[in-house]
């Protein structure tokens, strides 16, 4: 139904709604759940994308979990409907409790690899492509460059 929407539209609702959701986090401080998806294509590439809201910058795919959902399943969900990929061999490697936008946040880590190409769906994501990992692009955003971090120290 979304699709319905001319792209430009739904870009500029989504950076809207991105900093209508900051506000209501700052003032509700209602405790949240998401992933990070670290996706390694067969070459061992790490996937990134560039949404169309937000800090700017590159990203690790990924989003909220919803209510009783398992991260596992959000981080699959999320990967196919921001990239349009299969996530396999996923697992959860770390949980990080943090506060964004001044709400308790647990976020947790997930690896897997997908044999697919990346499709951007031009609307969140707007570019999306894998990098070898001595080779990462920047501006990385800060939260990014921190998982990227952790996900490698894990890895060693």
């Amino acid at each position: 139904m979304l699709y319905l929407i001319p792209r430009s539209f739904h870009r500029t609702a989504l950076r809207f709604a991105h900093r209508m959701r900051h506000r209501w986090r700052t003032l509700a401080k209602t405790p949240l759940a998401g992933v990070s998806v670290f996706v390694t294509d067969m070459e061992g590439r790490l996937l990134l994308v560039r949404h169309s809201y937000g800090p700017g910058g590159w990203a690790l795919p990924g989003g909220g979990v919803g209510r009783d959902e398992d991260a596992l399943l959000a981080a699959r969900r999320e990967v196919a409907e921001e990239v349009g990929c299969a996530l396999e061999s996923a697992h959860v490697f770390d949980s990080i409790e943090e506060t964004i936008s001044g709400s308790p946040h647990t976020a947790y880590l997930v690896t897997g690899r997908t044999q697919d190409h990346p499709r951007p769906d031009r609307r969140e994501v707007v570019d999306a492509r894998f990098f070898p990992l001595h080779s990462l692009p920047e501006p990385l955003t800060r939260l990014t460059r921190q998982r990227i971090d952790d996900w490698r120290a894990s890895r060693s």
